[in-house]
C-alpha cells in the first residue's frame, strides 16, 4: 500500500509507516521492517516511539537480540523515550538471543526510568534466566514480580520451574 500511496502522490506520514512497519513484524520480516524504518527517514518522516517499538519488535521475532538492543539505543539518541512496550520486546529479544544478563539489565533500566515492568517483561526476564541456567535469579525476579502486585501465569512458573529443574534444583522446583 505505501508503493501504491507514492504512485498516486501521496505522502505517507508517521502512521501509515508504523502500521507498515507493524505488519512486517507481525509476518516475521524483520529485514522489510528495518528498511521501511530507513526509508521513513530517507523520505525525512521523523519515526516515533510506535514505529521504534514494532522495529524492536520485528527484531525479537527474528531473533534479531543485537539489532533490537541497536534500535532501542538509537530511539534514545533521537531523544524518544522507549516505552514498557519497546522494552518488552528488547528483553525478549534477549531472552531468545540466550542473553540473560542484558534482560535483567533492560528491566532494571526500565524501573530506573520510571516504566513499571508488566507480566509479559518479568516472563521475558524469568525465561532468559532459565535459557541461561540462573534458577537462583528465574526465582528472585518471581518473587520481585510479586512483590509489584503482579500475578505470575503459566508462562511465569513454567519458566522458573525450568529453570529448577536445569539446576537440579528439586525443592526449589516444587516448592
Amino acid at each position: 500500500q505505501l508503493r501504491e500511496m507514492r504512485q498516486q502522490h501521496v505522502v505517507p506520514d508517521v502512521i501509515s509507516y508504523s502500521a507498515a512497519i507493524s505488519a512486517c513484524e507481525k509476518g516475521g520480516q524483520w529485514l522489510l521492517a528495518l528498511a521501511q524504518l530507513r526509508e521513513m527517514r530517507q523520505q525525512h518522516v521523523v519515526p516515533d516511539v510506535i514505529s521504534y517499538s514494532a522495529a524492536i519488535s520485528a527484531c525479537e521475532k527474528g531473533g534479531q537480540w543485537l539489532l533490537a538492543l541497536a534500535h532501542l539505543q538509537e530511539m534514545r539518541q533521537q531523544q524518544l523515550a522507549p516505552n514498557v512496550i519497546s522494552y518488552n520486546a528488547a528483553i525478549s529479544a534477549c531472552e531468545k538471543g540466550g542473553q540473560w544478563l542484558l534482560a535483567l539489565a533492560h528491566l532494571q533500566e526500565m524501573r530506573q526510568q520510571q516504566l513499571a515492568p508488566n507480566v509479559i517483561s518479568y516472563n521475558a526476564a524469568i525465561s532468559a534466566c532459565e535459557k541461561g541456567g540462573q534458577w537462583l535469579l528465574a526465582l528472585a525476579q518471581l518473587r520481585e514480580m510479586r512483590q509489584h502486585h503482579l500475578m505470575p501465569d503459566g508462562i511465569s512458573y513454567s519458566a522458573s520451574i525450568s529453570a529448577c529443574e536445569k539446576g537440579a534444583r528439586w525443592h526449589e522446583a516444587l516448592g
